[in-house]
């Protein structure tokens, strides 16, 4: 992957965990009023709120379909379709507090559609989003490091529909409840996957963690076990 793809995605991952940890109940209600009246506008074919849409949540669908295993270009092309698709079938948004997970479920959609019809390829691993460390323990920061890497592995593996449950709920932070709506599911079956997901997550990574001989004074398998709670 060239550097600037890499820089991209990184920033886009930044932006995001940014826009969601800072002042999280005023930029809520703030952002629902937002979202209302954008839905609003959409539904009355308003341009420009099309391209307000697309500014609101490009990088969040993009790395949605990253995080489901497509490539950079792939992940391009079905980001811009899944806005297509809602632009041109605007219509069928009933809901307009529910804007987002239609979104979502939109993309889901597209992703399902390309992998049906390339049924051979595989979905590649989560790439790591680089966050810089404050932490002067090199002990525990290498430990960290591995303890993602194996998650990212891991979530990777996962029967689609799994998968898509623990990157919607955990990776692109949509409540149970939007996350359910994305998936097409109800709240109870969502609820049921995400928690098999967790299930074969944990002993995933705890059977891997017991591969490896440890090595020098960094104990990683004490952590194995707390990496899925």
């Amino acid at each position: 992957m060239s550097k600037k793809v890499k820089f991209t995605e990184q920033t886009a991952e930044l932006a995001h965990l940014i826009n969601v940890q800072q002042n999280p109940d005023r930029n809520c209600e703030n952002q629902e009023q937002k979202m209302d009246l954008l839905a609003s506008r959409l539904r009355r074919g308003d341009r420009a709120a099309a391209a307000e849409l697309v500014d609101l949540y490009y990088q969040q669908i993009y790395l949605y379909m990253r995080r489901l295993g497509h490539n950079h270009q792939v992940s391009e092309d079905l980001t811009q379709e899944s806005f297509l698709q809602a632009w041109h079938h605007i219509g069928q948004l009933h809901d307009e507090k529910a804007l987002k997970s239609w979104l979502y479920r939109i993309a889901g959609n597209a992703s399902k559609i390309y992998w049906r019809r390339h049924k051979g390829k595989k979905a590649i691993s989560i790439e790591r989003f680089d966050v810089p460390v404050s932490s002067s323990d090199d002990c525990d920061r290498v430990g960290n490091n591995e303890q993602l890497e194996r998650l990212e592995n891991a979530i990777a593996r996962l029967p689609i529909k799994m998968k898509q449950a623990v990157v919607l709920h955990y990776l692109q932070r949509l409540t149970i409840t939007e996350a359910a709506k994305a998936a097409g599911v109800r709240k109870g079956t969502f609820k049921s996957r995400l928690g098999r997901a967790l299930k074969v997550l944990k002993e995933d990574i705890i059977r891997k963690w017991r591969g490896p001989k440890e090595t020098g004074h960094c104990d990683g398998r004490r952590k194995a076990g707390k990496i899925i709670e």
